[in-house]
């Protein structure tokens, strides 16, 4: 399948050198100059997923990746900042990038990134093994749909985020690393561990009635996290 990537950065060289990689790569590559373009560019025709870069003029990559999120939850996103500090990283994270690479980047590093991402977005329905409908008290999963709702009210989830809400209820009571983490609901053999900690926590904050005081996503000191079911049938 040829897949489609939006490029939205306005640095003209930097697009090119991603654009001529992708389609290399046997991508179908469409280039925005500015963040009011890609939005356009995504109402018009939606991508399989956008390279977006973090600093742009007027609308900037965040306020664009705000509005995906808003709009198109499952549209994946891979975030491009040539800025260097952690907690410019995390932002990105925060707004529901699915990844980031940091400039200056290898072209081949961004292609191996974007094909993660893709495999695992399209991995979604491959997978019989997870059931169609996983329950924790009121919080419901609809795996097939990948819609999750508590207390009857749907919650805005991330496409990271609803992967890593399957995972976590589909194993309960098992205390899982961040490496495995990233290794199983990302698909990466490397990758920096904060951005498994900064979804952990906007999930906490979408699922736990107290975040601050997690009931269902417990931290294990030393190991990870794990998923304790307020229902003892949670994922039957």
């Amino acid at each position: 399948m040829r897949h489609r990537i939006l490029v939205v950065d306005d640095d003209l060289t930097v697009s090119d050198v991603v654009r001529r990689y992708l389609e290399q790569a046997g991508c179908e590559v469409q280039l925005a100059a500015d963040g009011a373009d890609g939005l356009a560019a995504i109402a018009a025709a939606r991508p399989d997923l956008v390279v977006l870069d973090l600093m742009m003029p007027g609308i900037d990559g965040l306020e664009v990746c705000r509005r995906i999120r808003r709009q198109l939850p499952d549209l994946p996103v891979v975030m491009l900042t040539a800025l260097g500090e952690e907690a410019d990283r995390v932002l990105g994270l925060e707004v529901g990038a699915d990844d980031y690479v940091t400039k200056p980047f290898s072209p081949r590093e961004l292609v191996l990134r974007i094909r993660s991402v893709l495999r695992r977005t399209a991995a979604h329905t491959a997978r019989p093994t997870v059931p169609a409908k996983l329950t924790d008290s009121t919080l419901i999963v609809d795996t097939a749909r990948r819609i999750a709702t508590r207390d009857g009210a749907p919650l805005s989830l991330t496409a990271r985020e609803i992967d890593l809400l399957i995972f976590f209820m589909h194993h309960p009571g098992r205390a899982w690393s961040r490496s495995d983490l990233l290794d199983k609901v990302w698909g990466w053999q490397f990758g920096d561990q904060s951005t498994v900690t900064v979804h952990v926590r906007r999930l906490r904050e979408k699922i736990e009635t107290d975040p601050a005081d997690p009931h269902r996503i417990r931290t294990v000191w030393g190991v990870g996290y794990r998923y304790d079911p307020l229902d003892e049938k949670a994922g039957q």
